[in-house]
């Protein structure tokens, strides 16, 4: 049996899904977020929305490992650059682990990120996985768009909102790219 079952079955409603308070009190229990504090309640929802192919707003055990394994390349990731261990990174720090996943962003895409997810101009671990699970969903849907693979896309208004982005701003984050 699937270790992560176990994590996983203790809070999935009789439907076998579990939607974003479940998720928040499965990532608590199974202490994915090491020494950080616990993830908030938005965050477990926009990361059901990156994986929420049905727009069921819950996610099942297939797409509940996929999340697994994702949270522990950014676990990694925020480890690796939180070199003072203060649970934090900073701008500079950010940008480097975004840079290690492949994003390269502007300088003011950079800064709308830190100042949207930071406090002080630090984000936390939790603002992290939120900042990562945008970035991975704007990326994805980008690539869906660019069909000719020339770093260009069309959008109307409508496609970003179908994934919970509320505004053209966050599409255009990844056009700074």
């Amino acid at each position: 049996m699937d270790p992560l079952w176990g994590y996983f079955s203790h809070v999935a409603g009789a439907d076998g899904q579990i939607d974003a308070r479940e998720l928040q009190q499965c990532l608590t229990t199974s202490g994915i977020s090491g020494t950080y504090q616990p993830f908030n309640l938005e965050t477990c929802r926009v990361m059901i929305t990156m994986l929420d192919r049905d727009y069921s707003g819950k996610m099942g055990f297939t797409e509940f490992k996929e999340l697994w394994g994702a949270l522990n390349q950014w676990k990694t990731t925020f480890m690796q650059y939180d070199r003072d261990r203060s649970g934090t990174v900073e701008a500079h720090e950010l940008h480097q682990a975004l840079s290690s996943f492949g994003y390269n962003l502007s300088p003011a895409a950079l800064n709308i990120i830190v100042k949207r997810y930071g406090i002080n101009d630090r984000i936390m671990f939790d603002d992290f996985v939120a900042v990562c699970v945008k970035m991975r969903a704007m990326t994805d849907q980008f690539r869906r768009r660019d069909v000719a693979q020339n770093g260009m896309a069309n959008f109307q208004y409508d496609d970003g909102s179908h994934r919970n982005f509320h505004s053209s701003r966050h599409v255009c984050l990844i056009c700074a790219a």
